[in-house]
Parts: structure tokens; C-alpha cells; sequence
């Protein structure tokens, strides 16, 4: 069964960036962009996880995480607070209403990616594959190590990040601007041949001569992981 994520984001191009990520992650994701309507929706169906902003309309994120922690239903529901607040005693309050973990905008995404995986493997740990198989490569999302056949292969932080998400989503066509809000964060200002860069060395570790390269690239439109090669 997927896993679902509940976001209760007023800020809507942040709420739209959150929901491609975890989607691509293979999350079902929800959306709500006021505390009282995310609290009926809670009541309702409640989810595997909820990102939840802290100034919310409606009902702030700090009120309604409290409340979900008073309901038996909610108790033990898995809670990432998303706030631009960052002062020590902010965090601490936070975390004493309830939150698991407590992010500080503006954040990067692969770390929230991380984050999320991180507290699901705690929390529910049937939802969270540590293990990511495609033909003959298989990467270990918990030891950062990747196997290709009989060999190790030696990846740098940057590509093993690229290779996890391409491998996330076979088949599925990245540009290079998604790439980069995805794998390097939004937050980071770097040229979009940067991803070129990165692709070209990944594909100089992944591959031997005359085997298949599982990275395809997409004329004018950017970079896969190749579907067909799972059944390679």
C-alpha cells in the first residue's frame, strides 16, 4: 500500500514544489491550505505522515498539532513542522506541542526528502524501502552504497542523490531544472549544464564498455531512468 503524505501549506508554489517531490518519491500526496480544513481532512482519513506549516489560516499548525496529538487516532501520527521561525525557543515549542521533527524555511528539499524517509523508517518501517533494484544495479539507501552486477561502484554524493531519484521514478522524463530543485535544492544558484556534468560522471561510474546505459537522455526535454531496464 502507498504511502500517503498530508501538506498543510498556505503558500501554494511552495505547497506545488513539496507535492512533485514526494510524488516522484512514490508518495500519494494531499494538500490543504488552511488548519481547520486539515483538521477535518485528518479526522476524516488520516495519513501515514503530515508536513505541517506553523502560521496557518483558519488554525495555526502549532494549535492543531496539539490537537491532533490529544486524539487517539492522531496520537502517534508522524509530524514535520515547516516554519520560518528558527529562534531555539520556537524549536523547542514545537517539539514539546508534539512535532517529530521541525524544519526552518527555506530549507532544501533533498534534505526534507531525507527527513521524511527517515521518520517513516522509525515510525512505520514497511513504508520505506531501504532498497532500490533496477536490472543489475541495486542501491542501499541506509549503508550510501551502490552494486552494479559484481562490482561496488564509487559514486559521489552528488550522483548518488541523482542516481536515487532517477531510480525512483523509471521512465519518467526530469529537465534539468527539476533535476536541480530536486537533487541540489532550490536554494542552490548553479548553471543548468551543472546536471550534464553530473550525468556524464555518473553514467562514467555506472557503466562498463557494451553493457546498457539505464540513464536515457531526452532530446530537448532532459534526463530518465529507463523503464525497459529493470527487465534488462
Amino acid at each position: 500500500m502507498a504511502t500517503r503524505i498530508l501538506i498543510v501549506e498556505d503558500e501554494e508554489s511552495l505547497s506545488l514544489l513539496l507535492r512533485y517531490n514526494l510524488e516522484a518519491e512514490g508518495y500519494v500526496v494531499d494538500s490543504v491550505a488552511r488548519g481547520d480544513e486539515a483538521e477535518v481532512r485528518l479526522q476524516e482519513a488520516p495519513p501515514d505522515l503530515a508536513l505541517l506549516d506553523w502560521m496557518l489560516p483558519g488554525l495555526s499548525g502549532i494549535e492543531l498539532c496539539r490537537r491532533l496529538r490529544q486524539r487517539e487516532e492522531t496520537a502517534r501520527l508522524p509530524v514535520i513542522m515547516l516554519t520560518a521561525r528558527g529562534e531555539e525557543a520556537e524549536r523547542i515549542r514545537g517539539l514539546a506541542t508534539g512535532a517529530d521533527d521541525y524544519v526552518v524555511k527555506p530549507f532544501s528539499v533533498p534534505e526534507l526528502l531525507a527527513r521524511v524517509r527517515a521518520l517513516l523508517r522509525r515510525a512505520k518501517p514497511g513504508h520505506v524501502a531501504a532498497l532500490l533494484t533496477a536490472g543489475d544495479i541495486e542501491l542501499d539507501r541506509e549503508t550510501r552504497r551502490v552494486r552494479r552486477s559484481d562490482r561496488e561502484l564509487h559514486l559521489g554524493p552528488t550522483e548518488f542523490r541523482l542516481l536515487e531519484f532517477l531510480m525512483q521514478s523509471p521512465g519518467r522524463v526530469f529537465t534539468r531544472e527539476q533535476l536541480l530543485d530536486s537533487v541540489w535544492g532550490r536554494d542552490v544558484y548553479i548553471d543548468e549544464r551543472t546536471v550534464d556534468v553530473h550525468v556524464g560522471r555518473l553514467r562514467k561510474a555506472i557503466n562498463r564498455p557494451r553493457q546498457p546505459d539505464p540513464i536515457r537522455t531526452v532530446r530537448g526535454a532532459g534526463y530518465s531512468f529507463d523503464e525497459t531496464f529493470a527487465r534488462s
